[in-house]
């Protein structure tokens, strides 16, 4: 199945990223969101980062343009019926994304596959929601979109070879690394991860070492790029609360239970680099 129309729903940071290695690919590229200020905030993001592309010498002005021309915004949900494929990225609450799926459903043609960026939900679940289970499947980019190489592609209990292979493909398109994963909370890789980052805190909430401390352990002791809990601000803690969540309701084990700690700062407000304030403090 050829792909030439993507719709991607959602304009946050993970969208507009999406929104970009999906432009670069050569698709022509729907953002929607209900609030289009935010969706125009997006593409200057965009734009900024293809500036620095140019700057570089990693792309040329011409092939910058290019890119911007592909992308258009929309505050109408219902050009959803003229794509071969929507991508969403939108809040991590399966309520909402399996109300969105049920419209996209009505909406969009036939042939038009739906994808959840979803980190840790059932895809199997929200693929219950439309009357084409076999063409719905998750499509989880890494952050920053641009620069992280893996997606892993989920799929639902329906799930056909025929939409799986589409999607590996359009992955490769993008210059990114499709790894299969089957439905399970979290996947992999907020199976492994979440848990890890959740023990951090945890080290800082019984008093073991300082949050520089547990970072320093990690980056200089194991040679992970970035500590634990400088991740766990950037993700977002009220996104890593969610995904412990989601993990400890959908295995029922207690080594999933989120930290106190946790939900003290995100009750707090105190939910990372995009509130200015989570373990550290930002500008």
């Amino acid at each position: 199945m050829n792909m030439n129309k993507v719709m991607v729903i959602g304009a946050g940071q993970m969208g507009g990223g999406i929104a970009q290695v999906a432009a670069t690919a050569g698709l022509h590229v729907y953002v929607f969101d209900l609030n289009l200020e935010q969706a125009q905030q997006s593409v200057i993001t965009i734009e900024r980062f293809l500036e620095k592309a140019v700057a570089k010498k990693k792309i040329t002005a011409t092939e910058k343009a290019d890119i911007l021309s592909r992308i258009h915004i929309t505050g109408e949900l219902s050009r959803a019926k003229e794509v071969d494929l929507v991508i969403e990225a939108i809040v991590e609450k399966l309520d909402v994304k399996s109300q969105l799926f049920r419209q996209l459903d009505k909406i969009c043609p036939p042939h038009t596959i739906l994808a959840s960026n979803t980190s840790s939900l059932p895809i199997t679940e929200i693929a219950a929601a439309t009357s084409r289970p076999q063409k719905v499947i998750g499509m989880h980019f890494m952050n920053p979109v641009p620069i992280m190489r893996l997606v892993e592609v989920i799929r639902g209990l329906a799930t056909s070879d025929e939409t799986f292979n589409t999607i590996e493909q359009l992955a490769k398109t993008m210059n990114k690394v499709a790894v299969e994963v089957n439905d399970n909370p979290g996947f992999v890789s907020n199976r492994v991860l979440m848990p890890m980052i959740n023990e951090a805190i945890y080290c800082v909430y019984e008093g073991v070492a300082t949050v520089e401390a547990v970072d320093d352990v990690m980056k200089l002791g194991m040679n992970h790029p970035m500590g634990p809990l400088t991740l766990a601000d950037h993700i977002g803690l009220d996104t890593c609360l969610s995904i412990m969540e989601i993990l400890h309701e959908g295995f029922a084990d207690s080594k999933y239970r989120p930290c106190p700690l946790l939900r003290k700062y995100v009750k707090a407000g105190w939910v990372g680099k995009k509130s200015g304030r989570g373990f550290y403090t930002y500008d």
